[in-house]
């Protein structure tokens, strides 16, 4: 069965050795930030803080710090298995003829079943406060020049205005005041795109931040879903059970049932305030932007919360792992459209969206730069600053594998790409404006002669199979 919410998590990580509990009084107040650095780097475990300075709600964070603990959250062992979920959703038609419909009805029954339920009442509306505060929760300071406290891992619910396909997106949250946040959801983000659509309305935007949902949603509001799709759907697809919602008090919004915290109101796309500095996942403290106000106007929670959490900085910490789950996820999709794709991977210090590395099975001259246009082309992939595409033997898990590719195979001058004036990450530091910047391609697959390579291709080393079989057979007796 799919873990339900925080506590069984909880349990589930510390009977396998993965989490710790903190008893000394510490403070929010960048104390457990740095704390949490310490542990992070060192790939220590999760950490449940239960004696917070103000606060009865204890705190806990590095819950997903792992790529074991992410396997126990989310029940599974093969990431891919996410993704190809929804590919095989993508394949199966629905039959015709009425024995078709007989044959059809076990894997039509199990898809009903990852849809999300609505509920009358659930464990996150125990409580439902009548004056509702930020300052009851122990909302994190992380670096000494931020600006403030900020919510980090809050999923931040929104509906399409037109659609009403509903979103989840983790967008930082500068605490101002009692009842007010500003909402850091950039331009590129489905929450921002929903908020532009009322505001030409001359609308406010109905929002709920959720604290604590049980790990596939919480990983569904991370993970980059292609466009038209429930957020509850994939994260129901993720677990292969679907979420239960319950509606919230004060806006009409669904939010789980099993949350920890319900943080209700809406964003005024016309209440405009400067927001950060921040330290942020680049490593680099993001300067002071406008951005919208969200007004706090209910909150919803259990008897005893727990405030779920992260923290970001120079690479790697927590979110590195998540990403890694989102990359493995998302390889059968990326094969869907771009079936000549072997592997991908993301690599965390690059922070995700700095730089894909691609391996393809190579069929024809220029195929690497059409895989380039490609991916700049699919979802949040536009966003990547440098890829670099790699042929099928390579590694691109291995970065010594992958330097070697680039040097013995790719010419600087005919193989490097470089795209002008295109969007990039609003929090790369190197853009020389804001969201708009350059892409760098570098095809570092082995060149032939209709791409103008007139050398014989050179022949790698390898050992031949003769020696091969010798030292296999007499390994044991060097003593090594």
């Amino acid at each position: 069965m799919p873990i339900e919410d925080v506590s069984e998590l909880i349990t589930a990580l510390e009977r396998e050795g993965e989490l710790k509990r903190v008893k000394t009084a510490v403070d929010s107040d960048l104390e457990i930030a740095e704390i949490l650095r310490r542990v992070m780097y060192s790939d220590g475990p999760a950490v449940l803080f239960e004696n917070v300075k103000g606060h009865e709600m204890p705190v806990l964070a590095n819950a997903f710090g792992s790529i074991k603990r992410l396997r126990i959250a989310l029940e599974m062992d093969d990431f891919t298995e996410i993704g190809q979920r929804i590919v095989d959703m993508t394949k199966m038609e629905v039959p015709s003829g009425f024995l078709n419909k007989m044959k059809k009805l076990p894997e039509l029954s199990k898809m009903g079943e990852v849809f999300p339920k609505l509920e009358k009442s659930g464990p996150v509306s125990e409580v439902i406060e009548k004056n509702p505060s930020f300052n009851k929760i122990p909302i994190l300071k992380t670096w000494h020049k931020d600006a403030g406290k900020f919510i980090t891992l809050g999923l931040i619910a929104t509906k399409h205005p037109e659609t009403g396909v509903r979103n989840l997106g983790v967008y930082r949250m500068q605490i101002v005041d009692d009842t007010h946040a500003l909402m850091h959801w950039q331009k590129h983000k489905r929450g921002a795109q929903h908020g532009e659509i009322k505001k030409e309305k001359g609308e406010k935007i109905p929002a709920a931040i959720i604290i604590g949902a049980e790990p596939a949603t919480v990983f569904s509001a991370i993970a980059p879903v292609p466009e038209g799709l429930d957020k509850y759907l994939f994260a129901g697809i993720t677990r292969k059970k679907g979420i239960k919602l319950i509606k919230c008090e004060t806006q009409d919004i669904e939010v789980p049932a099993n949350a920890e915290i319900i943080l209700e109101g809406f964003v005024d796309p016309s209440d405009i305030r400067d927001e950060g500095p921040f330290g942020d996942h680049t490593g680099y403290y993001t300067p002071v932007e406008p951005y919208p106000t969200f007004t706090l106007t209910g909150i919803m929670r259990r008897k005893n919360p727990v405030y779920l959490t992260t923290i970001v900085g120079k690479p790697i910490l927590e979110d590195a792992f998540v990403g890694k789950v989102i990359e493995r996820s998302f390889l059968p999709l990326v094969r869907m459209l771009h079936p000549e794709v072997v592997d991908f991977a993301m690599p965390a210090a690059g922070w995700f969206q700095g730089m894909a590395i691609i391996s393809i099975k190579k069929r024809y001259p220029g195929q690497a730069k059409k895989v380039m246009m490609g991916l700049w082309g699919t979802g949040q992939l536009a966003l990547t600053k440098i890829i670099i595409v790699v042929d099928e033997d390579i590694n691109v898990h291995d970065f010594n594998d992958v330097i070697w590719a680039i040097t013995t195979r790719a010419d600087a001058a005919r193989d490097c790409v470089i795209i002008n004036n295109t969007p990039t990450d609003t929090l790369d530091p190197a853009s020389p404006l804001v969201n708009f910047g350059s892409k760098l391609g570098i095809d570092a697959t082995q060149k032939t002669k209709e791409e103008g390579y007139l050398r014989e291709i050179q022949e790698k080393v390898s050992v031949d199979e003769q020696t091969k079989n010798l030292v296999d057979s007499k390994w044991s007796s060097y003593g090594i």
